[in-house]
Order: C-alpha cells, then structure tokens, then sequence
C-alpha cells in the first residue's frame, strides 16, 4: 500500500497503462493470427491488406511505447519476408 499521495496516484495511472497495453497486445495476437491464417490459405491480397493493419497498429504500438521500437521493426520485417515469399511462390 502506498504512502505518499503522489505514489497512490501512480499506482492508479499503473493499472490504467497495464490494462491499455494488455488490449494493444491482444490487439495485435489477434491480427498476427489473422495474417498467418491468411498466409496459409495462400491468399496474397488479404495477407497484404492484413499485413497493412498490423503494421500500422505495430508502428503505434512502438510509438507509445507498449512495445519496444526494434521489437517492432524486427516482427514488421520477417512478417514482410514471409509475404514476398508467398507472393515470390505465386
């Protein structure tokens, strides 16, 4: 339990953050499920399109910092490479 006024403040503001940031990444689970199942069908322009919605959610993910930037850079990179290999197969 917090002493100070200003550390029971910053508990409140934890828990807000914890639960905004535990949404952004079920957010993003969901949508990566989404592209692989995509990818899996072999389907190239709903695996585009999906892969344009998560790397737009991914970018604002990383610039609120709910997730590190090179986290973000990395998984928007090897999600592009299993694109263009399903386009390259095509």
């Amino acid at each position: 339990m917090p002493n100070l006024r200003s550390a029971a403040k910053r508990v409140r503001a934890d828990r807000k953050l914890h639960q905004r940031n535990v949404q952004v990444r079920s957010e993003l689970k969901t949508l990566v499920k989404q592209f692989e199942a995509s990818l899996t069908a072999r389907q190239a322009p709903q695996a585009q399109e999906a892969l344009r919605k998560l790397t737009q959610r991914l970018d604002i993910a990383g610039q609120k910092g709910i997730l590190p930037k090179n986290t973000v850079s990395r998984k928007i990179a090897r999600l592009s490479r299993r694109l263009s290999r399903i386009a390259a197969a095509r």
